[in-house]
């Protein structure tokens, strides 16, 4: 499957960066899913979980809503709050 760059960024620090196989995210309008070579689009983010895939394996953000940028080759999130899921 074909990697991309995805960063998850809080206010306070950078939480996540590094390249992924997939994100799923809480947008305003419906959650979403991001692969490599996605349309670039950008949208807000309501509160929910985001779900970063790599490699079969999976971490899970909890966020307070945000900003997405995504382009075919990254995925830049900008969270008003966020932390890992335990």
């Amino acid at each position: 499957m074909a990697k991309f760059h995805f960063s998850l960024v809080a206010p306070e620090r950078e939480l996540f960066a590094g390249e992924v196989d997939q994100v799923d995210a809480p947008g305003a309008e419906g959650d979403f899913g991001v692969l490599a070579g996605h349309e670039a689009f950008m949208t807000t983010l309501r509160p929910g979980e985001v779900t970063v895939f790599i490699d079969g394996a999976k971490r899970v953000f909890s966020i307070e809503g945000g900003f997405a940028d995504v382009t075919p080759e990254s995925f830049t999130l900008l969270a008003e709050k966020a932390v890992e899921a335990a």
